[in-house]
């Protein structure tokens, strides 16, 4: 959770419904708030600090060496952490009077009545002391409401004193948000009840800060849990997370919320809605991918259950509901007729008890094997690893299994679950398909480095362990796919792949990967990993598309975080140096060129060294070089860029480099120009490079330029894209400009 405005808070604290109780009740309306102190300063006058442990002002939350803090408000507060446990001192008010029955504040660190404290004095008497929780190690470093009546003492004057006398383990305290109010703010620590009225719960999510911890209870049954960073005013807001409670309209729900004093930020800021709340300029964005798979709102990573079926091609996604960070992981879904025109359809697998849930794949059971389909409906069945470490009750790691039968629209978890049970310290990502010769279902799945398991099922239900595939490099995000060898009739390669596109070629044999190569490389950018390919693709294409993984830094002030690559065809074909893998865009994203130009045996030489060209935001760009005498030669790409090196067969773009390119051919490119990213596709796919960038809205110029030598342009052909979310809309509510 961001730390909290405390004075919106407050006011909704002493709101005038809590007044009009009290009038019906037949007391006195309660008196406003007096807000003691919020530590919101640099420094801490008029308090007076002696000793090392406060430090020189109020702290910006956690200090080094320390756990988290949680549970302040605003953005400072009192931390006595200064120099570690070994520091020691005192803090003390000015004088103030009271003026309300009760004394309340936040504290949390040390729970020492003696050494970590916080005092109340009147008339130099010690009259109330608090502590934090914490005496042992381990605890949480999360501030709660404290309380004190203070009725007896209603108009004399007192001073508050805050020690930290300790010095071993939890020798430190934290104090914030000071007031006077006749309201008891241990209310606060109530669960918030929510009655369900319309589908939606809505709460805004900010970009940035500490995450806020949610439980949705009914009962004793947990109906949804999430972390998330709540934004406190309308400026703050990237998108409205829609919480759907459908099922449960006209119930009333509780909240546990942690830290507990964000639960009064939580009830300020829930709506409820029929509809989700989108951006009002959602797919328009300066920093939106326009011919890249984006979620409309929240973080993505990896592609998940990719597979075809009747006409459409369902892209699942990791996705974060609740934050533009990783956390929260849920299966989000998509589906194109092209591979190129995307619908996003909403979250499809939610976590549930047995985890958040992790990456994993998804197969057409054609012949309804599993028994879950229906004679004239074959399930669709997803494999997803259930991440137990993630659970609000943490447990193993394990592989489970939903099923379909609408055409991925919902979805029902086996009852069975999990199909496969834990095995070792996050095993995770199934990959799951049918092997058409042994007439059974295959997983791969990552259980250790350097090595992928290699199980069977007769019917999706029971698998058995058939080998270990060595693996050197092996990390996560397993494939085994097969590929026919290009111009070779009758042959055919079995490719194992890991996250990072690193991938061997070899034979299986329905129970064992056999390597006839060493590990191979497919990736020579640095932002493209855990990519996936489709089952049961049309024509048996071999369709891959890849999360490309970054910083975040290229979507600036969005209300989304990541992008897929473009979904990219694989062949297999025989090389000088045996075979390889081959990768290209897929030709379906012709259908987005517009205007286009193309030029042939353009100089670069002598006074015309230099070419240049004007260029929109969205480009397809097909390149032949012909290096001439040129030492080196530089492609510009709107300020990005690349540089061939013929002599030495290298390709330096973005401080990443392919080497032993061949030395005696033109240089051979396809550039892809979206508003967030760069693909370089060198040699007709042989060799990809991915990268993420802001390019965003504004148009540029391409330029060639030979260096040390005359060079020519062989070819070059220019095509602008259209965006693939002209006339995309989304049902529900716009956002106000604001929110």
């Amino acid at each position: 959770m961001k730390p909290v405005a405390i004075l919106g808070l407050l006011l909704a604290i002493c709101s005038a419904a809590g007044m009009a109780a009290a009038d019906k009740a037949g007391e006195p309306p309660r008196r406003p708030d007096i807000l003691l102190d919020d530590f919101e300063r640099d420094s801490y006058a008029p308090w007076v600090a002696e000793g090392e442990a406060f430090g020189p002002g109020p702290a910006s939350g956690t200090l080094p060496q320390q756990m988290e803090v949680t549970g302040y408000h605003g953005r400072r507060l009192v931390n006595s952490y200064y120099g570690g446990d070994g520091t020691v001192g005192t803090l003390t008010s000015p004088p103030f009077k009271i003026e309300r029955r009760y004394l309340a504040f936040l504290i949390g660190g040390g729970g020492f009545p003696e050494e970590t404290f916080m005092e109340l004095v009147v008339d130099g008497k010690s009259v109330r002391r608090a502590t934090g929780p914490n005496t042992r190690p381990g605890g949480s470093e999360e501030l709660d409401w404290a309380t004190w009546d203070v009725q007896e003492f209603e108009g004399r004057t007192a001073v508050l004193r805050i020690v930290d006398h300790r010095t071993g383990g939890w020798g430190h305290i934290n104090v914030d948000y000071i007031l006077q109010t006749d309201r008891d703010p241990l209310e606060q620590r109530k669960p918030l009840e929510t009655t369900v009225q319309s589908r939606y719960l809505l709460l805004p999510v900010a970009g940035e800060g500490t995450p806020t911890h949610c439980r949705i209870m009914l009962g004793d049954r947990v109906l949804r849990y999430f972390d998330i960073p709540i934004a406190e005013e309308d400026s703050d807001v990237r998108f409205w997370a829609a919480i759907d409670l459908a099922d449960y309209r006209g119930q009333t729900v509780l909240w546990e919320i942690r830290p507990r004093s964000a639960r009064t930020l939580v009830e300020k800021r829930l709506r409820q809605s029929d509809t989700p709340v989108w951006p009002g300029n959602l797919y328009r964005e300066t920093y939106r991918p326009q011919f890249h798979f984006s979620p409309r709102v929240g973080w993505t990573n990896d592609p998940n259950g990719l597979v075809y079926y009747e006409g459409e091609y369902h892209l699942f996604f990791q996705h974060n509901p609740f934050g533009i960070h990783w956390g929260n992981m849920t299966w989000g879904h998509a589906v194109s007729r092209d591979l190129v025109h995307w619908k996003e359809l909403g979250d499809a697998i939610l976590p549930d008890e047995r985890g958040t849930i992790f990456s994993g794949s998804a197969v057409v059971d054609l012949y309804n094997s599993s028994g879950l389909g229906r004679p004239d409906q074959p399930p669709l069945c997803a494999f997803y690893t259930a991440a137990g470490g993630h659970s609000y009750n943490p447990c193993p790691f394990t592989q489970c299994m939903a099923y379909s039968l609408d055409h991925g629209r919902t979805w029902t978890k086996y009852t069975g679950n999990p199909v496969v049970d834990f095995i070792a310290d996050e095993n995770r990502d199934p990959k799951v398909f049918w092997h058409d010769k042994s007439q059974r279902w295959i997983m791969v799945l990552y259980v250790r480095r350097d090595a992928f398991s290699i199980f069977s099922s007769p019917d999706l239900k029971k698998w058995t362990l058939e080998s270990e595939a060595q693996f050197p490099t092996a990390h996560e995000c397993p494939e085994l796919f097969p590929l026919p060898v290009e111009g070779e009739p009758g042959e055919v390669r079995w490719i194992l792949w890991t996250a990072s596109g690193n991938h061997l070629i070899g034979q299986f044999d329905g129970h064992r990967f056999t390597a006839e190569s060493d590990v191979l490389q497919s990736e020579w950018g640095r932002n493209c990993y855990a990519g996936q390919t489709w089952n049961n693709a049309p024509g048996g294409r071999r369709v891959f598309i890849g999360w490309m993984n970054s910083d975040g830094s290229a979507y600036l002030g969005m209300p989304f975080n990541q992008q897929m690559t473009v979904p990219r065809e694989f062949t297999l074909r025989r090389t000088p140096e045996g075979l390889r893998l081959f990768a290209r865009p897929i030709e379906e994203l012709e259908s987005l060129r517009t205007k286009s130009v193309r030029f042939q045996g353009v100089s670069l030489g002598g006074d015309h060294s230099s070419q240049s060209w004007p260029v929109g935001d969205l480009l397809d760009i097909l390149l032949t070089l012909q290096s001439g005498s040129a030492e080196a030669i530089v492609i510009d790409v709107k300020g990005v860029k690349l540089t061939w090196f013929p002599g030495r067969g290298e390709l330096v773009c973005l401080d990443r480099r392919i080497t032993n390119l061949p030395k005696d051919r033109p240089l051979d490119l396809r550039l892809l120009v979206d508003r967030t990213s760069l693909e370089v596709f060198a040699f007709d796919g042989r060799y990809v490079m991915s990268f993420c960038w802001p390019f965003g809205t504004k148009s540029g110029h391409v330029s060639i330029t030979a260096q040390g030598g005359g060079a020519a342009v062989e070819s070059l052909e220019i095509h602008q894209l259209r965006s693939i979310w002209e006339g995309v809309t989304c049902q529900g509510e716009q956002a106000k400009s604001g929110d």
